[in-house]
């Protein structure tokens, strides 16, 4: 019998000095999945922090890869292979520039969009067609460099609304594993 196991992958970089950066909203997301399911994310062998638990009645594997945002498609591809999953059972969680601060949108495929932890999850699962759940974090101010703005910590304004911004994008997750990436779109996008 085949596992109905879904992948949920947050992205970020490992260290206390980025925790609270805008790059790590999805370290953010898969904390606040872990703490609802009751999970401890420990070191594994894929070089990530991972978890497993029932989410929505299904089984599910939580992870945080620990190489740094551009080397994180070697961890997805290693619990993908561990769990022999298709793409269509990951959902890959991260920070999106193009969206304003507290936009969520939830996609199945398409590109990187300069979002170099995407594109390392893309070339190490050799397919785009994994769904993604984009968190807004708005444009950098005036001139600053985009590389420079999503390792700011979000600001004192920004981190209020956060834990509610963080706690829809698990609940869209949660509808994503449950009734599909269709009914998720319909309620969240």
């Amino acid at each position: 019998m085949a596992d109905d196991r879904w992948l949920i992958v947050g992205l970020g970089n490992p260290g206390t000095q980025y925790a609270g950066n805008r790059h790590n909203a999805g370290f953010g997301v898969v904390d606040v999945l872990a703490a609802r399911i009751g999970a401890r994310l420990k070191r594994d062998r894929s070089r990530a922090e991972a978890a497993t638990g029932m989410l929505a009645g299904t089984p599910v594997t939580l992870a945080k890869p620990m190489s740094f945002m551009n080397l994180s498609g070697g961890a997805v591809a290693a619990l993908r292979g561990f769990y022999k999953l298709p793409a269509e059972r990951i959902i890959v969680i991260h920070d999106e520039l193009d969206l304003p601060f507290g936009t969520l949108r939830l996609k199945t495929g398409g590109g990187d969009n300069g979002h170099n932890g995407l594109r390392s999850v893309t070339a190490a699962l050799g397919t785009r067609d994994y769904h993604r759940a984009r968190l807004g974090i708005g444009r950098p101010p005036g001139r600053m460099d985009p590389a420079d703005f999503v390792l700011r910590d979000f600001s004192a304004a920004e981190r209020k609304e956060l834990p509610l911004l963080l706690d829809e994008a698990a609940d869209a997750v949660e509808t994503v594993v449950g009734r599909g990436i269709e009914a998720a779109q319909n309620e969240y996008n």
